[in-house]
């Protein structure tokens, strides 16, 4: 079998140019800095004790007591056993971050545009168009990186699925498991599961396809050989579902049981997310023309405006100085849309829309109606709360779809989908599948339609739009009805800026396909001028939000907080204990967590009972739950002093209780905690009562237990007693993987308290031994190691049967 070299070098030229463009992009890289990710910060906070655990003692750690009092590191970035898929991976993301995502971005559709046979210069302006468009870019920004590895793989799954239904079930049967493994193994389930949604759009389109060309058995072939790929993929990535299945369960995913809120009133009990949470970011039907105009609605929620600005000009009038007028003009509240807060734009580019709607007059078939479908099903599922009758019922009727959060973020679909039908439009407009007139028509037809719009809003924009924000009534009580107005004088401005800016773009890409039409432009000069087009577009928007002012030294990105006063004097205490961080938010702050044990931290899947403990007694300072906790320091800001305040009543590592009470339910439990003292009185749920025959025992003011030593996936205790008693230990109780042992015999773990952990311990005086041995990573183990053998032989098996059957 020999190789097409004069074939193969423009595609490798592709990928070259694809790492320049990353490069180039995100060019600080090459001085060795690293861009400042929000969330990446925070990440670095919760997973630092095990960082540092791992560098100590060269072996994975499944457990960490930094963060929510104790929680498994499944969604910390643990790493597993036999994970080859992320070597694969690794090889693949060779830049250094972020422009490896965005490699990723550009390779991944191109592969895609490939396999639908598109032309590979087309192929790479699709690429461009996909990878450049700003909410990908934007995400990258603030290091939403799981989502970003998603994303950048879902168009490799689609080509798996594309080449099983065109019949070529052996490589894109291959292509599919390894595009899944890759996709799966980014980690992130719900761009797996928007993936999922376009998949069955896809599969009815073909189906309907088949139907009628009477094709029905190939169809469920195809099925078949992508079940059985969609299988093996998941095999290869076995422990990292079913260790984030298991948590899930425990997390703010699952259902605690608890039926009531914290002011009594009754809940529905759920399994997901509450429908306020699901819908808090749900976008704006007008919203919607963001895709198209970038600043349509305001842009961010913190725009810059600079001295020109109506808004610095009003701030000087009522008092500012020009540093604070200039200050607040660039970080203006320009947004007026419908969401809490929102980071940019999902710009796609007036060039890719115009293009979207020529392919949509010039495209027939299943792939139009796939690509129309999948998309309306996002943006309609996007509105959220704005569309509510369709989100109730995806969230009430489909499996699993409330389980996320954030809405809006399903519009990667859109992102996906409108660069697709751009290209294979383009793809039908330079083939001789239309005629010269069809295409004129569609042209014409595309362009009155997509510049009306921007044409339209710029005539008769006060006519459809008011421009008043979600909080300018606070303004005008703050700062006066003028300096609303002045507000307003400048979200028209930029709304007339980026709408004149959409049109001139569209008008110019009109212009240059019309050139090509009257043969006055060639095809490649009129490719590489659509693509040029695209890139100054999307380009120019995302370095509004997305620039090397972004970047930092390394070093910063490693230590992303500093010790300060409170930190240090914590810190002298050697002691096990655990922290609470009062000086910000707890539960949006992995700042405590990057120093300490701390009770709060930074995770959109927090633990269910430790977030229900909070809404119930945390934040209101409930001292029993605190001292139950072993909350040992608080730390406190005192008119921007930080200081640390000790809590001398902490119950500590463990004590012996001479009470129980029974309780029959979860509501039950929560309640309980605000009438007992827990240091002589645990509260058991009944599901444990036949575990313990005794609701009181006999006191012991001799007995004692006392923490010998502690490492998250083992704690020793000591203790003696005269007679059998409860212990109640300060750490979370996690129902899987943790084991008791007294004097190396295991004992049943018990519940108490509502989030710890209790044994009954026979009287005398023994050790007690904690650990945490998940059976899920040694049963994940077995699966991912075997069917990563699998897909290998497969591979290999496919690379020997074409070797054969060109060979003959």
């Amino acid at each position: 079998m020999s190789i097409n070299f004069k074939k193969v070098i423009p595609h490798l030229l592709i990928v070259v140019g694809f790492v320049i463009a990353a490069i180039a992009y995100f060019n600080p890289v090459l001085q060795g800095k690293v861009i400042f990710q929000s969330d990446i910060s925070q990440y670095v906070g919760m997973s630092h004790q095990n960082k540092e655990l791992k560098e100590e003692t060269g072996k994975e750690i499944y457990w960490t007591d930094a963060a929510f009092g104790g929680m498994p590191t499944y969604q910390l970035g643990a790493n597993y056993p036999h994970n080859y898929i992320k070597q694969i991976d690794r090889l693949l993301r060779f830049l250094p971050r972020p422009a490896d995502y965005l490699f990723l971005y550009f390779i991944g559709i191109y592969i895609f545009f490939l396999c639908l046979k598109i032309d590979y210069k087309l192929a790479a302006l699709g690429a461009l168009a996909f990878g450049f468009s700003t909410y990908l870019i934007i995400i990258l920004g603030v290091g939403h990186n799981a989502k970003a590895h998603a994303i950048a793989y879902m168009p490799l799954v689609l080509s798996g699925i594309v080449l099983t239904f065109r019949q070529r079930y052996l490589w894109g049967g291959l292509l599919l498991a390894v595009g899944m493994a890759l996709q799966v193994n980014a980690n992130h389930p719900q761009m797996t599961y928007y993936l999922f949604l376009l998949v069955v759009v896809l599969g009815i389109a073909y189906l309907i396809d088949f139907i009628q060309k009477k094709k029905i058995k190939e169809y469920f072939i195809a099925i078949v050989v992508m079940v059985f790929a969609v299988v093996i993929a998941i095999g290869t990535n076995a422990t990292s579902i079913l260790a984030t299945k298991e948590y899930s369960e425990f997390s703010t995913r699952g259902d605690t049981g608890l039926t009531i809120t914290p002011d009594g009133n009754q809940q529905a009990q759920a399994s997901g997310l509450s429908y306020d949470y699901i819908t808090e970011y749900s976008y704006g039907i007008a919203e919607t023309f963001n895709l198209f105009i970038p600043r349509f609605m305001g842009g961010s929620s913190a725009e810059k405006l600079g001295e020109d600005s109506e808004l610095y000009k009003e701030l000087l009038k009522i008092g500012a100085s020009p540093q604070q007028a200039l200050d607040f003009a660039n970080s203006a509240p320009t947004y007026w849309g419908d969401q809490t807060f929102i980071g940019a734009p999902a710009y796609i580019g007036a060039v890719v829309i115009f293009l979207f709607v020529l392919g949509l007059y010039l495209v027939k078939g299943r792939f139009k109606w796939w690509i129309v479908g999948g998309s309306i099903l996002a943006l309609l599922l996007s509105w959220g709360d704005n569309f509510a009758p369709l989100t109730k019922f995806f969230i009430n009727t489909v499996p699993l779809y409330n389980k996320f959060r954030a809405v809006s973020s399903i519009q990667v679909i859109i992102e996906l989908c409108l660069p697709l039908m751009a290209v294979y439009g383009l793809s039908k407009f330079f083939s001789n599948e239309r005629t010269k007139e069809e295409k004129e028509h569609a042209l014409k037809l595309a362009t009155i339609i997509v510049g009306g719009f921007a044409l339209l809003f710029l005539v008769a924009k006060s006519v459809f739009f008011d421009f008043v924000g979600s909080q300018d009534r606070q303004y005008i009580q703050q700062l006066g009805q003028s300096f609303v107005r002045a507000l307003k004088e400048d979200r028209k401005a930029i709304f007339n800026a980026d709408t004149l800016r959409s049109l001139v773009f569209v008008l110019l890409a009109a212009a240059l396909i019309w050139g090509f039409l009257k043969e006055k432009v060639s095809k490649s000069l009129t490719i590489s001028g659509l693509a040029l087009l695209i890139v100054i577009d999307l380009v120019g928007v995302d370095r509004r939000y997305v620039n090397n002012d972004d970047f930092v030294q390394a070093r910063q990105m490693k230590q992303p907080f500093q010790a300060n006063k409170a930190d240090v004097e914590i810190l002298k205490d050697k002691g096990h204990y655990r922290v609470l961080d009062f000086s910000g938010s707890p539960l949006n702050s992995a700042r405590a967590s990057f120093f300490h044990n701390s009770l709060g931290g930074y995770h959109a899947a927090k633990p269910g009972r430790i977030q229900e403990l909070f809404d119930f007694y945390i934040y209101n300072g409930q001292p029993e739950v605190l001292n139950m906790l072993n909350t040992k320091y608080i730390i406190l800001s005192n008119q921007g002093e930080i200081m640390a305040q000790p809590n001398p009543d902490a119950n500590g590592n463990a004590w012996f209780v001479n009470n129980i009470q029974i309780v029959a339910n979860a509501n039950e439990e929560i309640l309980a905690l605000d009438k007992i003292n827990t240091k002589e009185t645990a509260v058991i749920n009944q599901q444990f009562s036949e575990i313990i025959t005794n609701k009181t025992f006999i006191s012991d003011s001799l007995a004692q237990i006392n923490l010998k030593s502690y490492q998250p996936e083992e704690v020793v205790y000591e203790y003696e007693t005269s007679v059998d008693r409860l212990a109640v230990f300060s750490e979370i109780y996690y129902p899987h993987g943790w084991k008791a042992y007294v004097d190396d015999q295991e004992i049943d773990i018990l519940q108490a308290d509502y989030v710890l952990r209790a044994a009954l311990l026979p009287k005398g005086k023994h050790k007690i031994v904690f650990k945490f041995d998940p059976e899920v990573i040694k049963t994940g183990s077995t699966i991912t190691i075997a069917s990563c053998a699998i897909l290998g032989l497969l591979l290999l098996g496919g690379f020997v049967y074409t070797y054969k059957k060109k060979a003959i």
